[in-house]
Parts: C-alpha cells; sequence; structure tokens
C-alpha cells in the first residue's frame, strides 16, 4: 500500500506538508516528528489531518504531485477539511 498524507505543524498551523510513503504511517509520521526529514524539521512536532491510500505506487505519486503542484488541489482539500482545520 502507499500513502498520500497531510500534515499540519502544531506550533504553526499555517505550515502544512505533503508526503508520499510506502511504509507504515505512524512510522512515517514519528521521522517527520523526530527530526529524521530536512523539510519538516523547523516546525516539529507534526499531526496527521489527511491521509490517502492507493494499491498502485504510480496513482499515489501522481495524487502526491497534483497536490503539490496545483494550489486549487490543495485548496480542495483544505476547504473538504474546514472543520478539521479551523477546530482550534
Amino acid at each position: 500500500m502507499y500513502h498520500v498524507y497531510l500534515l499540519r505543524s502544531k506550533i504553526s498551523y499555517r505550515k502544512f506538508y505533503i508526503g508520499f510513503t510506502s511504509r507504515k504511517i505512524n512510522e512515517r509520521i514519528k521521522d517527520h516528528n523526530y527530526g529524521a526529514v530536512g523539510a519538516t524539521k523547523l516546525y516539529r512536532p507534526w499531526s496527521l489531518i489527511y491521509l490517502e491510500t492507493y494499491v498502485s505506487e504510480s496513482d499515489a505519486r501522481k495524487r502526491e504531485k497534483m497536490l503539490k503542484q496545483y494550489g486549487s488541489s490543495l485548496g480542495q482539500l483544505k476547504k473538504r477539511l474546514f472543520d478539521t482545520l479551523n477546530k482550534d
């Protein structure tokens, strides 16, 4: 299984990270929170707010690329997560 996920920084709620992994999602989040990922080290700790799981690696990579490259895709996802993103 392949995962595309969205993390949100717990110290700066405006910081998000979109990632891809074939590992167990809990292990990957630990990597982010322990500082093992350079791109997310500065805004630790992170919390998982969204996860998509795919059987196909190529489908998962396409989705990650779409979310990272096209602001409208991420914007639509944020609209779907309105209550989650605004509960604090």
